[in-house]
This record gives C-alpha cells, sequence and structure tokens, in this order.
C-alpha cells in the first residue's frame, strides 16, 4: 500500500491505497472510548460539528443511522452544494458501521464503506475506515479530489467534539 500522512494533535492520519485492489483504507486513534467515536458518527447532532473540512457547513436532509437504514447530508462552500448519500448495511454499536457512500455529483462511483472501532484500553479507540470503489481509476479519482484534507480537517474537528463530550 502507498500512504500519505499527517500530524494533528499528536495524532496521525494514515491514508493507504492498496495497489492490488481499488480501495482506500484510512487508520486514525482518537483519546476517547470507542463509545464515544461510535457516537460522533452514529448521532446526527454530533456529526454535523466535525465531518468534512472546516471551510464547510454540513446539512443533514435524512439519518436512519440502524442497519437497514439510510442518510443524506449536504456540504456548502462558498455558495455551491456537494450531496452525500447512502444505506447504513450492518451497524453495531461501539465497533462497527457498513454503509454504501455515494457523491451525487458522480452517482455511479459507489463505495462499500467499513468503520471498524478498536479498543485500545485508556479511553483510546483505533477507527479503520475502508471504502472500496469499482475501479483503480474511481479510486485514484477519489485520492486526487482532496478527499485527504476533509478526513484531516474533519478528524481534527472530531478530536475538539470528543474533548468537549
Amino acid at each position: 500500500m502507498t500512504s500519505t500522512s499527517n500530524r494533528t494533535r499528536h495524532h496521525e492520519t494514515q491514508i493507504l491505497a492498496d495497489p492490488d485492489v481499488p480501495l482506500v483504507r484510512i487508520i486514525r486513534e482518537f483519546d476517547a472510548p470507542p463509545e464515544k467515536v461510535f457516537r460522533a458518527h452514529t448521532d446526527a447532532d454530533l456529526l454535523v460539528r466535525w465531518l468534512g473540512p472546516r471551510a464547510t457547513q454540513m446539512r443533514i436532509d435524512s439519518f436512519d443511522c440502524r442497519t437497514g437504514g439510510s442518510y443524506r447530508y449536504v456540504h456548502t462552500h462558498d455558495g455551491e452544494e456537494y450531496g452525500f448519500h447512502g444505506c447504513f448495511h450492518e451497524v453495531r454499536p461501539n465497533e462497527l458501521i457498513v454503509q454504501t457512500f455515494t457523491f451525487e455529483g458522480f452517482p455511479e462511483g459507489v463505495a462499500l464503506e467499513k468503520l471498524v472501532l478498536e479498543d485500545l484500553g485508556d479511553g483510546r479507540t483505533r477507527l479503520t475506515a475502508t471504502s472500496l470503489v469499482d475501479s483503480f481509476e474511481g479510486r485514484d479519482a477519489f485520492l486526487a479530489s482532496g478527499m485527504d484534507v476533509g478526513v484531516n480537517e474533519g478528524y481534527e474537528r472530531l478530536d475538539e467534539v470528543l474533548a468537549g463530550n
């Protein structure tokens, strides 16, 4: 796998591209227990406080985070809107979320995402998120889109949310 990384609040975010399968894996540790990290991913009121780059505003149109549920949200930046939607395939409290993810600007580029939370003890959690797309071209476009900025800034914001909750 190839990787890029960024240091934020003493934690490195690893963004890895698999050379054999069109997927991206993101690994990040948080100074919070799995219950808090899970809640920040499943509570719409918390999600809007951290998901995405700092320069965007987020609006949730629907969010039913349960096995069989679905979601749609919109990020706004400089008057432009960017919609995203998907379905939750499996949600296991404090350990796993499996969902689809679609950027509405590229609707045929559906990703299957798996988020795993690992309890590291001492109130710490390792999050591993894997996004599988249908082609290497799609994966490379995803990586070239600037998603690393959204991931890194979002996780910095998540650190702030977790510290305050």
